[in-house]
């Protein structure tokens, strides 16, 4: 990958500027109630997420590799962000302006060092149970805008508690916008008005609130709690006093964005057959959270459902994205009115819709029926996502896919016998309990050789016993890149237990790294440079040729037995 930022791809062609074009009139119309939700949903300004939405798409348009990835404000990255403890900071504006940039600076750095490869290593389990935690967080932290009730509690779910306990005190009317507004969300979009339908029904719901404001029915509006400018926002400086104590939180967001914005280059193949890079897409999102951030928005990841309707909108190319950006700065300007008095209630149902679509239960049945602990992580991830900060769950997460992977490679490992016949042909057996006197043992693990798989190793080789002389045992080892100092230490105290029945231990393997680790770290000693065999090109040959000399070898000691007579 060469350098992203300094080839910033193509944007506009006049074959598909009309197409492009038509698509991003419907995104950024759709963006604009959608970016408020979304700030919301964050508990910050949300004007930030209105600016974070136009920047973010902008600033992601100009690097990625997805031609049709959008680069939004996404349900999980808002909730981390609410989670982040912003109103304790001695400016939260800037914190927040702070907060994206970090983000921006951390996916920028995990691209140009080429991590994506290592995002396949986050367990489906993990994201499983995170993402329909998530789901069920947008819904708990929308309850209060839904129903007009001001819950207290450490955390959703307890909140959710204390509105349960007090269902009486909802005010009705608030609850009435709001099932107005999901119900014509549900109904619309699935009408010829599409993703459209969206819209319409935030803005109905908020003149059925309007309407109910005349008889002095106090629905809250966006203007309530926020002043829509009637100007694009100016550069905000970042506050540098509060990097230390937002690198963690930012850490977790670029996580949850690079792989939310994985799933979007996985899922959306570019049309003209151009190569896709996970890694300058995370550029991308780098560049359009910094972008967010320098310009007061909130931070942003790659948005499936916002690449969804670009895709489904006609989109042939990341101008799109542009375009669509355009149109909320036009939608800004001229209508700024218009969106200070979009209802709250309508705002709290298009989330909740949104995040009862999140929770997926068939995804969660087929991680159940996997296995007990596939189940287990993804229940334990869910209940953690659920009652600590959502930037705390996300590490958690991470660390237990790492713990994962480690537990499944180190139960995969399996040991079989090479028995090589007359004939030419190699038979695969169980190998032997104990080392047999007078042989040649070849043996073959399959899976990774690592430090949580040497032990399994030593239970599945055959024992050294006082028995086991003038015996040679060939461990073959292909496609391990490094031995690691536990497995070293294993093949070490193997080969010396050989030894000491007069015995050897011969090693096969095609890789020079796993040799000159064996060879620095002094293993060499006790196994014998000559007893190390490089393998060639050629499978099976150099296995061959090791068993012949352990034959030969075997018959010299025989020999030399037999000159020194009884």
């Amino acid at each position: 990958m060469q350098f992203p930022l300094l080839r910033p791809r193509t944007l506009l062609s006049k074959k598909t500027a009309k197409d492009d074009a038509m698509a991003g009139l419907v995104l950024g119309v759709e963006s604009v109630p959608d970016g408020l939700a979304s700030g919301l949903l964050a508990g910050v300004n949300p004007i930030a997420g209105l600016y974070a939405y136009l920047f973010g798409l902008a600033g992601g348009a100009l690097f990625t590799s997805t031609a049709f990835m959008a680069v939004q404000g996404t349900g999980a990255m808002a909730i981390i962000v609410a989670d982040v403890d912003l109103n304790g900071r001695d400016d939260p504006a800037r914190a927040l302006y702070t907060l994206s940039i970090l983000t921006g600076l951390v996916m920028i750095a995990a691209g140009l060092l080429r991590l994506g490869k290592y995002l396949r290593f986050v367990s489906n389990s993990v994201m499983t149970g995170f993402i329909t935690a998530v789901g069920i967080n947008i819904v708990l932290g929308q309850l209060d805008d839904f129903t007009g009730y001001e819950s207290s509690g450490s955390n959703r779910v307890v909140r959710a508690f204390d509105l349960l306990f007090n269902i009486f005190q909802v005010d009705v009317w608030t609850v009435i916008v709001g099932l107005v507004t999901a119900a014509l969300i549900v109904g619309l979009q699935r009408t010829k008005l599409g993703a459209l339908g969206l819209v319409v029904a935030v803005f109905a719901g908020s003149a059925v609130a309007g309407v109910m404001r005349v008889f002095d029915r106090d629905i809250q509006q966006v203007a309530d709690i926020a002043d829509v400018p009637r100007s694009l926002p100016f550069i905000a400086a970042p506050s540098l006093g509060d990097i230390g104590v937002l690198i963690v939180p930012a850490v977790s967001l670029a996580f949850v964005g690079l792989v939310q914005g994985a799933g979007v280059s996985a899922g959306f193949p570019n049309e003209d057959g151009a190569p896709q890079n996970e890694s300058q897409d995370f550029v991308a999102q780098g560049a359009a959270n910094v972008a967010a951030g320098l310009f007061r928005g909130m931070p942003v990841g790659g948005s499936m459902s916002a690449s969804s309707l670009m895709a489904t909108a006609g989109a042939r190319t990341r101008a799109a994205a542009f375009f669509a950006a355009i149109m909320m700065a036009v939608v800004i300007l001229l209508f700024a009115g218009v969106i200070e008095l979009i209802a709250m209630p309508s705002l709290a149902a298009l989330l909740i819709v949104v995040g009862v679509g999140t929770v997926r239960p068939a995804q969660i049945a087929s991680v159940a029926k996997t296995g007990a602990v596939p189940a287990t992580v993804m229940t334990v991830t869910l209940i953690l996502t659920m009652i600590i900060p959502l930037q705390f769950a996300v590490l958690v997460g991470v660390g237990m896919s790492v713990l994962l992977f480690v537990i499944q490679q180190s139960t995969r490992l399996r040991t079989r016998q090479l028995v090589f016949h007359d004939d030419g042909r190699v038979e695969e057996v169980d190998p032997p309990v104990d080392v047999p006197a007078g042989e040649v043992v070849v043996l073959q693990p399959y899976g990774a050789l690592f430090f949580a798989t040497a032990a399994t190793l030593i239970e599945q080789i055959p024992t050294v016993t006082p028995t086991s002389r003038r015996s040679v045992v060939i461990l073959r080892v292909r496609g391990a890149d490094d031995a690691g100092a536990t497995l070293i230490d294993v093949l070490e105290t193997y080969a010396q237990e050989l030894r000491d029945v007069d015995s050897k231990l011969m090693l096969v393997t095609d890789n020079s790294r796993v040799i000159r680790q064996l060879r620095v770290t002094g293993a060499t000693d006790v196994i014998g440079t000559h007893n190390l065999y490089r393998s060639g090109p050629f499978i099976g040959e150099t296995v061959r040729r090791a068993h012949a000399d352990g034959v030969a070898w075997i018959e010299q000691q025989h020999a030399v037995d037999a000159e020194d007579g009884p």
